[in-house]
């Protein structure tokens, strides 16, 4: 079977496809590997005449023309078992990081360029304050496999655990969470806005969500909230959120996602309570060595014609 690929990615999760497909260009490919940030458009499905497989690096799909694909019945699939604990534990690292001012007070102590001996920068008992996450409520709206994991590092740290989904998590899944130690609560979504110290996004991205967080939402959360989004940059209204960060409407906020990536607002960028971070959810070795390791296991799965062991997307 002949394969190629949108991105240059690391061979070592490629391994088991060796003597098995053979790595071809575009217009001969059977198989595409395309990445999460590479879009597949329609002109080129329609350039690969041969195309029988996308199979996708990364949990989400919207960067593939799925109607181009369901028209030449070509398969698609995706990777989302790798990505779980990487962009929780990133999640987490970002609450950590705004809450505590891990970023702000580095770039103002190495931007002194000054030995720390308190000269340039003020050191004392009573400055430098910032917020512990222990006693505060977290709200995740997309308590999905990634909310579910950082659910369980939230409540490691001593945190609430609030959540909102389109659907309540089966009794049979909480007991499971329950049994974890995770006792997390399901609320509407303006309980959830209105509760949360720490909201973070953690909902797949389809056009019902767009700009799920704007101006109303902003406008609902506490003064001293924090919103923390690893997931799809267009769940928020960035424009929005940039006045909400100027005018005090809500505390900070931490993104690894952004509406118009890669450009990110010149706004976002002068503002000192936010922390920016490349998309980089997934962005472990460890976690793309697995996700390649997921690719291959779909393309193995779909070479036998065994679609049970495949991501299905389409």
């Amino acid at each position: 079977m002949k394969i190629a690929f949108t991105t240059a990615l690391t061979q070592e999760g490629f391994r088991r496809l060796k003597g098995k497909v053979e790595e071809a260009n575009r217009n001969e490919a059977e198989v595409l590997v395309s990445t999460f940030d590479y879009r597949v458009t329609r002109q080129m499905i329609e350039s690969m005449p041969r195309l029988r497989l996308i199979a996708n690096f990364g949990a989400g799909y919207n960067n593939i023309d799925l109607d181009a694909c369901r028209e030449r019945g070509i398969r698609v699939t995706n990777t989302p078992q790798p990505v779980i604990e990487p962009t929780a534990e990133l999640s987490f690292a970002l609450m950590i990081t705004i809450a505590r001012r891990v970023a702000e007070f580095d770039r103002n102590i190495r931007g002194y360029g000054l030995p720390v001996t308190g000269e340039g920068i003020q050191f004392g008992v009573m400055r430098n304050l910032s917020h512990s996450l222990y006693g505060k409520t977290l709200g995740i709206l997309g308590m999905g496999r990634i909310g579910q994991a950082l659910a369980r590092r939230a409540k490691a740290s001593g945190m609430t655990i609030l959540y909102h989904n389109r659907h309540e998590l089966t009794n049979e899944r909480m007991n499971e969470l329950r049994s974890e130690g995770v006792n997390a609560q399901y609320v509407d979504f303006q309980t959830l806005l209105q509760d949360s110290d720490f909201l973070s996004l953690n909902l797949p991205y389809t056009p019902d969500v767009h700009h799920i967080i704007g101006k109303p939402e902003l406008g609902m959360m506490k003064r001293s909230a924090y919103l923390i989004n690893t997931a799809r940059g267009a769940h928020v209204d960035e424009q929005a959120l940039v006045e909400a960060l100027k005018s005090g409407i809500i505390a900070g906020a931490a993104l690894d996602v952004y509406e118009h990536e890669p450009q990110i607002s010149q706004e976002l960028l002068a503002l000192p309570n936010v922390v920016l971070s490349p998309h980089t959810g997934t962005g472990t070795w460890e976690g793309r060595i697995a996700m390649c390791e997921n690719v291959t296991d779909n393309i193995l799965a779909f070479m036998e014609n065994d679609y049970n062991k495949m991501n299905i997307v389409l």
